[in-house]
């Protein structure tokens, strides 16, 4: 029990002073994330070609190229990522989640969230944006797109690049914005 308050609370402190550092600090890095959004953007329509409309509809959408989860126990994930508003980059953000329960592993992923309301897009923003424990993902594989389900306004894909996890799921993240 004291190990499980231990590890807590690392991760804990871990994912508050990671979630300070949204937007790369040198031009360089924030053009390779860039780049590496453009890249996961391409390599999901091209996996799914049904996610191009969705995606052109959509307000907003943030691309968080790789997401790293881990897990033994107790769990958490961290990505940074791109905000697009109409095709346009207008900031950074990053997302955290901190989990604990029956898991087992580690993976990384892409994340795309699609915002199809302006309030959606306004809380995504104000960094009070987060997934309660019952949000849920749709994995892309072809057709995906297709059937995309807005929940308050956000709709939410993930594309599996490598790992291996018991459990996957986007309950709890937390996001943080930072305007270009």
């Amino acid at each position: 029990m004291r190990f499980t308050f231990l590890l807590c609370a690392i991760l804990t402190a871990m994912f508050t002073l990671t979630g300070c550092n949204t937007a790369p600090q040198t031009e360089s890095g924030r053009t390779v994330l860039r780049s590496e959004a453009d890249a996961a953007l391409a390599k999901a329509q091209a996996n799914d070609p049904t996610l191009t409309d969705p995606i052109r509809k959509a307000l907003a959408y943030a691309v968080f190229p790789t997401v790293g989860k881990g897990a033994v126990g107790i769990g958490g994930a961290y990505g940074k990522g791109v905000l697009y508003e109409r095709g346009v980059i207008t900031g950074y953000c990053d997302l955290t989640q901190g989990s604990i329960g029956i898991q087992l592993g580690g993976q990384s992923y892409t994340e795309i969230i699609l915002f199809s309301t302006p309030d959606a897009v306004s809380l995504f923003k104000s960094g009070n944006f987060a997934f309660d424990a019952q949000a849920s993902a749709v994995a892309l594989k072809s057709g995906s797109g297709a059937n995309a389900k807005y929940s308050s306004g956000v709709a939410v894909f993930t594309m599996d690049e490598a790992g291996l996890m018991y459990e996957a799921s986007i309950g709890g993240q937390k996001f943080s914005f930072i305007p270009k």
